[in-house]
């Protein structure tokens, strides 16, 4: 099991991840779907990182924000297109991850037309799955945490990076501009997107 990560914030940062790093131990507050009639038919759930990643290869893509610009025009449109085609190259789940909350996920993925999940005990959409980490545990484990506030005002937030995790370590791992610029008025997205993941993906299979 990976190192175990509170939402409380460490004073000492940890150190970006890399290729070899285990994941964070953390949990991430979601929402799945009740047998209600009540219009937000949803209950609270605990997911282990552990139950995402444990004996598993997946791609995670993180961004600054849910409804941000190159965040809903490119990347998650991108992944989302890419799905299937990842999950031929030996991929388990594809998942996005914003430091937002799970009421934000689910509508922004709603308002990027993803396919829901309707049946019981689903926690959120058909192809790619996104995961809120609003306190951001996940996040600061990944050594990714980045604070906007005087540019934007957004607060603490994830750096763009994406990454294959193959039974809880780091395989590979693409970090927009190298590192973290804090209040970047940049929005670097060069690395991180599907097709440099699906050239990886392509290259990792031969």
């Amino acid at each position: 099991m990976g190192k175990c990560f509170s939402s409380a914030r460490a004073s000492t940062p940890t150190p970006m991840a890399k290729e070899g790093s285990t994941v964070p131990s953390v949990i991430f507050k979601t929402r799945v779907r009740i047998n209600s009639k009540d219009e937000n038919p949803f209950d609270w759930k605990d997911v282990t990182s552990d139950e995402l990643f444990k004996g598993k290869r997946c791609v995670l893509f993180a961004l600054p924000g849910a409804f941000t610009p190159t965040c809903s025009s490119f990347q998650l449109p991108g992944y989302e297109k890419a799905y299937k085609e990842m999950k031929s190259l030996g991929i388990d789940e594809v998942y996005c991850l914003s430091v937002n909350d799970a009421f934000v996920m689910r509508q922004w993925g709603l308002k990027q037309g993803l396919e829901e999940d309707k049946t019981l005990g689903a926690n959120g959409f058909k192809k790619v799955k996104l995961l809120p980490d609003g306190a951001a545990a996940f996040t600061r484990g990944m050594g990714m945490s980045c604070v906007w506030d005087t540019e934007r005002g957004f607060g603490e937030r994830s750096w763009r990076y994406s990454c294959v995790l193959n039974d809880m370590k780091v395989e590979k791992i693409f970090i927009e501009g190298g590192g973290i610029t804090p209040n970047s008025a940049a929005d670097p997205y060069e690395v991180t997107d599907e097709k440099t993941m699906l050239a990886y993906l392509k290259s990792a299979s031969k």
